[in-house]
């Protein structure tokens, strides 16, 4: 058996050819238009000379055509690598360089940029250019072009459970990194080849395409981060294998996103934190919306903060609400399940799968003791390492009593109750005359006050401490901030030398394209702003 990418969107074709399996807009696809699709792009690859083992850029905003590339990348064994819409050419050239591009697909708004980037790059040999209305000059093959030119026909070599998949990170700890898996290990980690809840295997790889056979309809799935996201990605493969159609949007538009909802009947829609949710929430209150279709609500790589998480749920009381936590190197570590009695008010919390530990300072697994704090870290289906980067790769990827772990650098403490409450990235920890600060707990404790909307904790120089910790914070719309209030609030939740001893005042906190904090962004505001830092009371 072949658990790959292509094989299970193939035999999800098979199975249902005419549901329909992507809407974007006024445009929408079947399963069989779209399989047509990826083939004739897939023949105009290997036409170019992309094959096995070669890397192809996607640099696009969310679309039918960017799956329809991925898709036509994995038929051929060769590997998408999907690049952030955001970045501009030296961005854009790092990724071309590092990920060893051979080809690269844009939309044409992007060319400009795209021509600088290229530069000299003897190995990127074929670029294709996707019609977006814009009436940018670019050089390259025209996507439609390129489909009509070749064969509709699924012709292709047999694939292997061990071709290759690469998901670059944010970026958020150092210059972007491209995280190596095996096809089955991701799927197994990030795209339901392991139930998340049971843990059970799916060990046929027919299993989801004959269930969406039997089923009279798939689950309308609309994930609203983009592709560049690994969270986007597997929302998109998990609802193709299983016959569900999935909706998206160019970009995130909250008002729009509640239309699409009403308009396509979304069952479930997947965000990236409080980033995505809280603008969703406010969108949801100005107007008027058929949500009667959705049953479901995913946070991904972004934990709610609990204020957040008890609107949603006043609001909407019926919806079935999760947390997942995880990262582009481990996969899916544990979940959350929102409701309305849950409190998070002492951070975020989380129940791990079988599969996660903590390791402590020693390099040994912690026993599951309430006050442990450690490291996470995930056994199992994990990445083979970082793509050109052997050193990093060894520093995270780590044999302990002969079983291999991923640990990428995040902290968490076991609890009385069986949860997990996650501090946050050791390396954005703050060293405060000795003790040791995460930022996430403290973000936890501000967001829960009902007046802060988001919030980001920093470490900046302090003579007497080393560092001192500061928050930046965004307003709920109209509310006034009492620092003094704000910080008996964040006392009253966390020990006294954890609390911010100054603030930032901000309209919105720095965060990534994916909704991830962008602490870097936050501390060169800091550093500009210095003069600006308010201290409560």
């Amino acid at each position: 058996m072949a658990f790959t990418i292509a094989d299970l969107f193939e035999h999800a074709v098979d199975a249902v050819p005419d549901r329909t399996a992507v809407i974007c807009g006024d445009r929408r696809v079947t399963y069989r238009e779209l399989d047509e699709r990826a083939n004739r792009f897939a023949h105009h690859l290997a036409a170019r000379g992309i094959g096995p083992g070669d890397h192809v850029g996607i640099y696009s905003r969310n679309s039918i055509e960017a799956l329809e590339v991925m898709l036509a990348t994995y038929k051929l064994r060769a590997v998408s690598v999907c690049v952030n819409y955001r970045y501009v050419a030296d961005e854009v050239r790092y990724i071309i360089d590092n990920a060893d591009l051979t080809a690269l697909v844009h939309e044409r708004r992007y060319a400009t940029i795209v021509s600088e980037a290229r530069g000299t790059a003897s190995r990127l040999t074929e670029i294709a250019v996707v019609d977006d209305g814009t009436d940018t000059e670019y050089e390259g093959t025209p996507y439609e072009s390129a489909l009509s030119e070749h064969s509709p026909v699924r012709d292709f070599a047999a694939r292997r459970s061990d071709d290759l998949y690469i998901l670059y990170t944010g970026g958020t700890t150092g210059m972007p990194k491209g995280v190596l898996w095996r096809h089955e290990d991701v799927w197994r980690a990030l795209g339901g080849g392991i139930n998340f809840v049971t843990g059970e295997y799916v060990s046929d790889e027919w299993e989801l395409a004959n269930s969406a056979a039997a089923a009279p309809a798939g689950i309308v799935m609309a994930p609203l981060s983009p592709l560049i996201h690994g969270a986007a990605q597997w929302a998109a493969f998990m609802t193709l294998n299983a016959g569900g159609t999935l909706v998206f949007l160019p970009r995130f538009d909250p008002a729009e996103v509640w239309r699409a909802v009403a308009r396509h009947g979304v069952n479930v829609l997947t965000v990236v934190g409080d980033a995505m949710a809280g603008p969703l929430l406010e969108a949801y209150r100005e107007g008027e919306h058929d949500i009667s279709t959705l049953w479901a609500l995913s946070s991904h790589a972004a934990l709610f903060s609990q204020t957040l998480k008890q609107r949603w749920v006043e609001r909407f009381p019926t919806l079935f609400i999760t947390d997942v936590v995880g990262s582009s190197e481990s996969g899916g570590n544990g979940l959350a399940v929102v409701t309305g009695d849950t409190d998070h008010s002492q951070g975020p919390r989380v129940r791990f799968n079988a599969q996660t530990v903590l390791i402590g300072d020693d390099g040994d697994v912690l026993e599951r003791v309430p006050g442990a704090v450690g490291k996470v870290a995930r056994s199992g289906h994990v990445p083979l390492g970082y793509y050109r980067d052997p050193a990093k790769s060894e520093s995270i990827f780590r044999e302990i009593d002969g079983v291999r772990y991923v640990i990428p650098g995040d902290y968490a403490r076991y609890e009385d109750d069986g949860t997990v409450t996650l501090l946050g990235r050791g390396s954005e920890c703050i060293n405060t005359g000795g003790e040791k600060v995460f930022p996430e707990e403290v973000e936890g404790a501000l967001t829960a006050h009902p007046a802060i909307a988001d919030a980001l904790v920093i470490g900046i120089a302090d003579d007497r401490f080393g560092q001192r910790v500061t928050a930046l914070v965004q307003p709920r719309a109209g509310a006034a901030l009492d620092l003094a209030e704000i910080d008996s609030h964040v006392r009253s939740h966390v020990a006294g030398y954890k609390a911010p001893r100054g603030y930032w005042v901000v309209e919105a906190v720095m965060r990534q394209p994916s909704g991830k904090a962008n602490y870097a962004a936050a501390k060169r505001y800091a550093v500009e702003y210095a003069g600006a830092l308010r201290i409560p009371g």
